[in-house]
């Protein structure tokens, strides 16, 4: 990614040229950009560096700019180029997140001033980042964790002080609620912020393939293994190993597990020599495991090893305030993935989301808001009329080819030559379609097993 110290959009090229010159002469990094399409491309959180912007152009003009480039970082300043008739619109560009305006014709020094300015806030605005985190990891937990229900306010609390303890966790929440995100959350934040993040979902792995895959083996530990491999825990070392779905480990692999985390040390699978180990364990359950060693079906001693502290996510319909804040964010986003203009979401729409009961919580929600961008039905509630009549022909043509992709892979049980082959298309231009509107093959592959 370029790391351009300021991008300039304008779609004058005199302008351009005159502005890219005085800021260059002054030392400036600068990128020329003539429109503000793919502003969003040269940026992320980490970015140090101000934009600045013509407010009127054709196209995306700068109150779209704004919105595209706080979509990747709120934080990221902003300064709005304008006419003096424009100054009205500029001050509300400001009240909506921009860092100041600059008024036509500007004075070169005042356009210096306001760039050093700009950079000079940006660079705090990352090292206040980088010093509350405790980690050169830069994160901010409420674009991570998006939420204003009292019980966010609490999670996102918990993790800025167990980051910084580097304890064992145990995180509990429901299918889809997003246990990952706090896990690296908390890894980011800590000391461990810049060592490895290595995750493994215990329940996702076939019994006698989850030794292999926690220690790794040594060549001729057992048949089939022909040469070394590093195991999860190994890979973690220095880091943070998430352990998904930890009540799922079978009960042999738990005595195993708790050695590792009372001694220290691993040996491979068909090794007698001991690595030493230094790192964090994040354990991630569905169910009470307290409760569940109680009842026997988990190890009282590993439960205790791991549960040195624990954070509970709460599920979607216990905070349904947020589910509106949560589906546009996430709506906005898929409209660019997909290269998509932004419509508005219904108040309507958004009411009736607020009403169901997300089963799936975060993840089924992302996937309904990437629905209603590509302009298809979600689960239970069809387009309305007037949102199908407010799709462009860009949103209908994608929305269309998504679902034929979709319909094809389905009876093909994934099986993408298969697909390609009915389609007509190459396997490549189809692999890439497949990722442009986020299909998995995975996801296609018990279809003919569920057909009825």
């Amino acid at each position: 990614m370029e790391r351009s110290r300021v991008i300039l959009i304008d779609d004058e090229i005199e302008i351009r040229k005159a502005w890219s010159e005085t800021l260059r002469l002054e030392g400036f990094d600068v990128l020329t950009l003539s429109d503000a399409t793919h502003v969003a491309e040269h940026v992320d959180r980490d970015w140090r560096g101000v934009v600045v912007t013509d407010l009127m152009m054709p196209g995306m003009d700068g109150f779209a700019a704004l919105a595209a480039l706080h979509a990747v970082d709120p934080e990221i300043p902003v300064l709005i180029v304008t006419g003096h008739g424009d100054i009205p619109l500029a001050i509300s560009a400001v009240r909506k997140g921009a860092y100041d305006f600059i008024e036509k014709p500007a004075n070169p020094q005042v356009l210096l001033n306001a760039a050093a300015s700009a950079l000079e806030k940006r660079a705090l605005t990352l090292e206040n980042r980088r010093l509350t985190c405790g980690s050169s990891q830069t994160v901010d937990l409420e674009r991570r964790l998006i939420g204003r229900d009292p019980a966010m306010h609490r999670l996102r609390d918990q993790i800025r002080t167990l980051a910084s303890a580097d304890v064992n966790v145990v995180i509990y929440g429901e299918t889809g609620a997003g246990k990952e995100v706090v896990a690296r959350a908390l890894h980011d934040c800590g000391r461990r912020g810049n060592k490895p993040f290595v995750a493994l979902n215990c329940g996702a792995i076939p019994e006698a393939l989850i030794s292999s895959e926690l220690f790794g083996h040594e060549p001729g530990a057992f048949t089939g293994a022909q040469k070394r491999r590093i195991g999860k825990i190994e890979e973690a070392n220095g880091g943070t190993l998430f352990l998904d779905e930890i009540e799922s480990m079978p009960p042999h692999l738990q005595v195993q597990l708790l050695r590792v985390l009372q001694e220290r040390e691993i040996e491979r699978l068909g090794s007698s020599t001991p690595i030493p180990l230094d790192l964090r364990v994040l354990a991630a359950a569905k169910v009470d495991l307290e409760a569940a060693s109680q009842a026997g079906s988990f190890r009282t001693d590993l439960y205790y090893r791991l549960a040195v502290a624990s954070v509970a996510i709460p599920p979607l319909r216990a905070r349904r305030g947020d589910v509106a804040l949560i589906f546009t964010h996430y709506v906005g986003k898929m409209f660019e993935r997909h290269g998509l203009a932004p419509r508005p979401v219904p108040e309507e729409r958004l009411a009736a989301l607020a009403e169901r009961d997300w089963r799936g919580n975060v993840r089924e929600l992302v996937n309904a808001a990437e629905r209603f961008a590509l302009g298809l039905d979600i689960p239970g509630m069809p387009i309305g009329e007037r949102e199908e009549h407010e799709l462009g022909l860009s949103a209908r043509m994608s929305s269309y080819e998504r679902r034929m992709l979709s319909e094809a892979l389905r009876r093909n049980a994934g099986n993408v030559t298969e697909t390609a082959r009915q389609l007509k298309v190459p396997r490549k231009k189809l692999y890439l379609r497949m990722q442009r509107y986020g299909l998995v093959r995975d996801d296609f592959l018990d279809a003919e097993l569920n057909a009825d």
